[in-house]
């Protein structure tokens, strides 16, 4: 038996359960059971990391399959169309011939994909900019070495041709910069400060989301790793421990960065991001006191994830200048602080 669906970010998802008998190699199995794709496509995506059995990736084309495990495979999205340049507001707060750093504004996408074809900060980018982005990164994504969410606001850096692309790729791989987040979050965490390190692998129930790996041997997924602090507490009962609290200004630093990683380590706390349609939905917003209706009213308005990147810094690639930046909270997310500061 077998099913697939489709995923805008991920692409096609396969699976199907291995009956007994069913062959001396999955590729060949894998091929037979999908006419549409060649045992050599098959093989090119086993040896990409696209299929797993029972959520362990499958490593070897040669490997026979196990009766009654289910094997997932992972078709990329095909190659959008070369993005178009569209002349939209930007908050750059510096640029020079190599490269630029953008303050995103809320609800920009960061490349074109499906669903977010237009008005991305690629497509802005490509107006600013001109020809120089163009190639850089690959066709779909000029000049993006890191991404943020598209409704997380802050900074990001955009390379403008190959040698700064090619040296901030470097800087990122080795988790060699300075990324600074601040969220508010429903509830807190137990420990007021603390460094999460674990690793971080896709829901089996949303294929949208990233889930801490139970078993902690485990070799699927990636390491994460957030360290954050609790900048203030809101809704605080007298003499209670900092769990109680209702709402949280933390600040979080990535040492690395996985996608959604602050947004599923906080879920995984306990104290899920304010606005996280995706993450958040298991949490409710609890207050006492004469503002608690007010907060609560204003938890629940509030449209997107409470996230902000608040500082960016690094060693530029070409000029070796060290180099920081940092950006003020939006006015949504101080509007939101602001009222939980009345609890």
């Amino acid at each position: 038996m077998f099913q697939s669906d489709d995923d805008p970010d991920i692409g096609e998802v396969r699976t199907a359960v291995a009956p007994a008998g069913a062959g001396e190699r999955v590729d060949a199995w894998l091929a037979k059971l999908w006419p549409d794709l060649s045992r050599s496509r098959v093989q090119g995506l086993i040896g990409a990391g696209k299929l797993t059995a029972n959520g362990v990736q499958v490593t070897h084309a040669k490997d026979k399959p196990r009766a009654g495990a289910t094997y997932t495979l992972t078709l990329p999205p095909p190659e959008p169309a070369a993005p178009q340049p569209e002349a939209l507001p930007l908050t750059i707060v510096f640029e020079d011939e190599h490269l630029v750093v953008v303050d995103k504004a809320k609800g920009m996408a960061m490349h074109p994909a499906p669903g977010s074809m237009r008005s991305t900060l690629v497509n802005a980018l490509l107006a600013h900019c001109g020809d120089s982005l163009s190639g850089i990164g690959g066709v779909a994504r000029p000049g993006i070495v890191h991404r943020i969410d598209k409704d997380t606001t802050g900074l990001v850096v955009v390379a403008k041709h190959d040698a700064a692309h090619q040296g901030l790729a470097k800087l990122f791989a080795k988790h060699d910069l300075e990324r600074i987040y601040y969220a508010v979050t429903r509830g807190a965490p137990k420990e007021r400060s603390a460094t999460i390190e674990n690793r971080l692998v896709r829901s089996n129930e949303d294929r949208r989301k990233y889930v801490v790996a139970r078993d902690p041997n485990t070799e699927a997924g990636k390491i994460a790793t957030t360290q954050y602090w609790t900048i203030e507490s809101f809704g605080q009962h007298a003499g209670a421990a900092a769990g109680r609290a209702a709402a949280t200004l933390l600040e979080c630093r990535l040492h690395t960065g996985r996608t959604h990683q602050i947004r599923a380590h906080l879920t995984h706390l306990g104290c899920p991001l304010i606005g996280d349609q995706l993450y958040g939905k298991q949490r409710a917003f609890k207050a006492e006191g004469a503002h608690a209706e007010e907060a609560a009213a204003a938890v629940a308005a509030f449209p997107r994830q409470a996230l902000h990147a608040g500082v960016l810094g690094f060693v530029h690639p070409v000029t070796r200048q060290a180099l920081r930046f940092e950006s003020e909270l939006p006015e949504d997310m101080r509007a939101l602080l602001d009222v939980l500061r009345r609890l």
